[in-house]
C-alpha cells in the first residue's frame, strides 16, 4: 500500500493534463491517431462532429482526476477507488467493444489498453483497502 498515494496523485495530475488536452488539442489527438491507423494501414477515426463529445470527454476527466486527489487525499476510504475502478473498465470495455463492433480505429485499442490497466490498478488498490478493513 506505499504506492497509493502516490499513484493516486500521480493518476490525479495525469487525468488532469489529459483533460486539458482533450479540452484544447482533441483534433490534435484525433489527427495523431489518424497518422498511427493510416501506417497501421487501419481505418481513420472521423475527426468533424466530436464538440458534444468533447464536452463529455472533459466531464469525465474532471470526474475522474477528482475521484484520483479524493483516493489520495482520503488512503483509507474505499469508495473512491472502487468508483475510479468502476469507471475505467467501463471504459475500458467499451473502447474494446467499439473497436470489435464499429470500427478497428487505434484510438479504441488504446483507449481499452490504457483506461484497462489504469482500471486493474485501481482495482487492486481497492481490494487492499478492504482487506484492511475486515
Amino acid at each position: 500500500m506505499s504506492y497509493y498515494r502516490p499513484f493516486s496523485c500521480l493518476m490525479c495530475i495525469i487525468f488532469i493534463v489529459v483533460g486539458f488536452i482533450f479540452l484544447f488539442f482533441s483534433e490534435s489527438v484525433l489527427v495523431f491517431f489518424n497518422t498511427i491507423a493510416s501506417r497501421a494501414g487501419m481505418q481513420q477515426a472521423p475527426i468533424q462532429g466530436i464538440d458534444f463529445y468533447l464536452v463529455l470527454a472533459v466531464g469525465y476527466m474532471y470526474l475522474v482526476s477528482l475521484l484520483a486527489y479524493l483516493m489520495h487525499a482520503h488512503p483509507g476510504n474505499a469508495t473512491f477507488p472502487m468508483l475510479l475502478t468502476n469507471a475505467k473498465l467501463a471504459s475500458s470495455v467499451m473502447s474494446l467493444a467499439f473497436f470489435i463492433v464499429h470500427r478497428p480505429y487505434p484510438i479504441y485499442l488504446t483507449n481499452c489498453i490504457v483506461d484497462g490497466v489504469i482500471g486493474l490498478l485501481t482495482l487492486y488498490f481497492y481490494l487492499q483497502i478492504r482487506k484492511t478493513q475486515t
